[in-house]
């Protein structure tokens, strides 16, 4: 089950995604009852969260998803859009926290410059974006900033919905904490340097990549959420990234330093998680500054995921 927000005119509404068309919730909820006379408490509003595992309302829409699958016939004709018709809307709207690992892949760290590590030898880094200025809606703009304009780069990655929060959650019970997955592109400013004839300090160098993740437009999410239920085991997706159709990153999440429970585990131990959390997991190799290729206006980046879908960003400069 996929489910994903969408804007139609000026409606804001929840709809089982397809690539090619999304079935609105409320209307299949309507001829769901008028088919079993049976009322669904699906609710009214576009939270995903009480909608997927973990909600309040999971059985209910696994439920009118199962449904739908078997008697579509019985849909009205309004009850589906198509997608392209459509505005889709970041999944989660306003999450409480939007974290971040940065090295979760050897092949990303080796292309780097840096050594191969394992998992034993080291810990997962996290860092967090501003969820209410990084988030860009599917197919929106990424806007490439004034204050540095040339070094903008790309990172597909696969991200965790939290569904129930919790505090040490245990790596065996990471996964039952997990409402479901989507596709984040981590954007990231590689050589932004404020104050270029500054006088240097020790930790500058941080600060700049730091910094470099937090520009406006710079973590774009959706097309959707893929429901925790629909896949079984998260390191099994692949994952592919092209700009202007060109396959930059081609790999897959069982390449993970840090898998999806290990990552869910090491966070609670530090910050407790709550419902709608979003966790990117890293990127693997082929980001574009290992051959100083970057992103400028015009481009159109698609981050793909198995399972959940593409991500699609145009590139503009910020006005």
């Amino acid at each position: 089950m996929r489910l994903c927000r969408y804007q139609q005119r000026d409606s804001v509404q929840v709809g089982f995604y397809d690539e090619k068309s999304i079935i609105s919730l409320a209307a299949a909820a309507t001829a769901y009852g008028q088919g079993t006379h049976e009322r669904l408490p699906i609710p009214v509003g576009d939270s995903l969260i009480d909608l997927l595992p973990n909600g309040k309302h999971a059985e209910a829409a696994q439920k009118l998803f199962d449904w739908v699958a078997k008697n579509e016939s019985m849909l009205p004709a309004n009850a589906r859009v198509e997608t392209d018709k459509v505005q889709l809307l970041v999944p989660i709207a306003r999450p409480n926290k939007l974290l971040l690992l940065a090295g979760n892949y050897n092949s990303h760290i080796q292309e780097g410059g840096g050594i191969a590590t394992e998992r034993a030898e080291t810990f997962p880094y996290v860092f967090m974006k501003p969820p209410s200025t990084t988030l860009a809606d599917p197919g929106k703009p990424v806007f490439v900033p004034k204050v540095s304009a040339n070094n903008v780069d790309w990172e597909c990655e696969l991200a965790i919905v939290i569904g129930k929060g919790g505090k040490h959650i245990t790596e065996a019970n990471a996964l039952q904490h997990v409402a479901g997955y989507t596709v984040v592109n981590d954007i990231s400013d590689r050589k932004f340097k404020p104050n270029p004839g500054r006088k240097e300090r020790k930790n500058d160098s941080f600060f700049d990549w730091l910094h470099g993740k937090w520009h406006d437009s710079f973590c774009p999410c959706g097309p959707c959420v893929v429901s925790a239920a629909t896949v079984p085991d998260p390191q099994k997706l692949k994952m592919k990234l092209t700009v202007n159709g060109k396959v930059w990153q081609d790999a897959s999440t069982a390449q993970q330093i840090f898998s999806v429970a290990a990552t869910i585990a090491f966070i609670s131990d530090i910050v407790t998680l709550e419902p709608g959390d979003i966790i990117a997991t890293g990127t693997p190799a082929g980001v574009g500054n290992t051959s100083q290729t970057y992103l400028h206006a015009g481009d159109k980046v698609e981050a793909w995921i198995e399972n959940i879908g593409t991500l699609v960003s145009p590139i503009k400069d910020e006005a």
